[in-house]
């Protein structure tokens, strides 16, 4: 059995996306900071036959990744697929005239290091078993940003960088890097934008694996 790691994982997209490939053999490992929730996750995802795990970790504190990420191979088995996708503090989103030098700080441990901390934790084991899918879940701002959310859209636009860059290093290794954009808000009321529509559409990233960069749906104009 190999593994899912999902960095960020919580009740709505986290739950859908472990449910998704929890059908197709996965087990999941359960990757946010607060371990009673998690327990919950794994607990609720167990009722449904999936084999879960939380393992509790802060993105921006490298060696708490590393060990939650390293303890899930250990309990699990390997990690094929990584998602990164922990939602941003509602902190991050300030207007660009207000924002400070040490605003970004916190926006860009979260969605770079944290993401190039994660990567290089797995990578070796992908390697490995000579196949690999790394996820990377955004929002519109990685690609548009915004003049109201400036910490995430500096720091999305960093983490983009590095999972195109990426992607394009590791390709012949088969190992698969794809980003989804995602312009809406999930489970919002429409049933195309609910968790789990985007699961679906990540499983169809991981097995199909195409091009870099999908959307949920386009931009609004």
């Amino acid at each position: 059995m190999t593994t899912i790691a999902i960095v960020g994982a919580g009740k709505g997209l986290g739950a859908a996306v472990a449910e998704r490939f929890g059908r197709e053999g996965f087990a999941v490992a359960l990757i946010s900071r607060n371990q009673d929730r998690l327990d919950s996750l794994a607990a609720q995802l167990g009722e449904s036959g999936v084999t879960a795990k939380g393992f509790a970790a802060n993105v921006r504190d490298g060696d708490s990744l590393r060990a939650a990420l390293e303890a899930a191979t250990e309990q699990l088995g390997p990690i094929e697929v990584l998602q990164y996708s922990p939602l941003p503090a509602k902190e991050y989103m300030r207007p660009v005239l207000e924002t400070t030098a040490e605003d970004l700080v916190g926006p860009v441990e979260f969605s770079v290091y944290g993401s190039v901390n994660a990567v290089r934790q797995v990578l070796p084991g992908m390697r490995a078993l000579g196949t690999g899918t790394i996820l990377f879940v955004n929002g519109g701002s990685a690609v548009r940003p915004g003049a109201r959310v400036t910490g995430t859209s500096v720091a999305f636009a960093g983490e983009s960088a590095y999972a195109q860059l990426l992607h394009d290093a590791v390709a012949e290794e088969h190992v698969h890097v794809g980003q989804l954009i995602i312009p809406f808000g999930i489970d919002d009321g429409q049933d195309a934008h609910s968790s789990a529509a985007v699961a679906e559409r990540l499983w169809t990233i991981h097995s199909e694996r195409g091009d870099f960069r999908t959307y949920a749906e386009p931009l609004p104009e």
